[in-house]
């Protein structure tokens, strides 16, 4: 199993956090359908900073508890203050199935990976912060595409583009108008000229990202200044193939992680997290970490 972080990781991402505290996630498992994949999730690295670093019967990392009708997703990258240097260190981002990534993806798999609130949800956003349809000079990124990417029905602009690691998926993808494979574990390198995009996506797959670090200084690069970036997860996935510090720890800390690679890539604006679970406790939840390249990188 992938280990929990060590202490002084802890430690680390408690100096860093924001202000808010953060109530104990529980792990939650379950069985694999045709439609959910497998996930699963466990405490809370933020928590059990807390429980660690606890003084009589008050924790020394916050200074308040969130407000109850606030998504303590949407608090966790509020007033950050971020340590000098990365804060993670490479055994964090191991995996318990190291094999091939071009094998594990080598058959199709026709299926959505989150239930359809969840994808209802996301598609909503979606329509809210895209480019109108059909604006010229516009071009998209879905990175680690597959089969469909989620997007408004019928939205369409000159360049959607696709990079995924299955071909047949890709080409099922109606809203693409050119797709790539390539493994960003493998390559992080993304094969296009600088100030190429308006808005990247990336859907349930940032977890399984080995070298966040180097793709997200791609995509800040590929970015037009001003240009949208949007993680969205959810707390579903291959766990097998999911780094090791996501593994271990809760939804709140995901979001605070995907912050994290938005931070210390450079060249961003300060993340921002949003919960657009549609119905907490009843469907899938769904998260998005989104910042913007900014408008002067010199």
């Amino acid at each position: 199993m992938a280990a929990i972080a060590s202490p002084p990781l802890l430690l680390r991402l408690g100096r860093a956090h924001s202000r808010w505290s953060h109530s104990p996630i529980p792990a939650v498992f379950s069985k694999p359908s045709s439609r959910r994949i497998f996930f699963g999730f466990g405490a809370s690295v933020l928590d059990q900073l807390g429980r660690m670093t606890s003084v009589g019967n008050r924790f020394s990392t916050a200074s308040a508890r969130p407000r109850q009708d606030v998504s303590p997703v949407e608090q966790v990258l509020k007033n950050v203050e971020w340590p000098e240097v990365f804060p993670f260190k490479a055994e964090d981002f191991s995996r318990f199935d190291e094999s091939s990534d071009s094998l594990f993806y080598s058959e199709p798999r026709f299926v959505t990976h989150i239930d359809d609130p969840a994808i209802a949800a996301l598609t909503r956003y979606y329509s809210e912060v895209f480019p109108p349809s059909n604006t010229p000079g516009v071009s998209l990124l879905d990175l680690c595409s597959s089969w469909v990417s989620h997007y408004p029905p019928g939205y369409k602009q000159d360049r959607i583009v696709g990079m995924g690691m299955n071909e047949e998926e890709l080409k099922r993808n109606p809203i693409l108008t050119e797709y790539i494979v390539q493994d960003l574990n493998e390559n992080p390198k993304l094969p296009f000229a600088d100030d190429s995009f308006d808005v990247i996506t990336n859907v349930v797959s940032v977890d399984y990202l080995t070298k966040p670090i180097e793709v997200f200084k791609e995509m800040q690069r590929i970015l037009k200044p001003g240009g949208l970036a949007i993680m969205s997860f959810s707390n579903r996935l291959f766990w097998t193939k999911a780094i090791s510090i996501w593994t271990s720890t809760g939804d709140v800390d995901h979001a605070w992680i995907v912050g994290a690679y938005f931070h210390y890539a450079g060249g961003f604006e300060p993340p921002v997290a949003v919960d657009i679970s549609p119905n907490p406790g009843r469907s899938d939840p769904m998260y998005l970490v989104y910042s913007r390249k900014k408008l002067n990188t010199v």
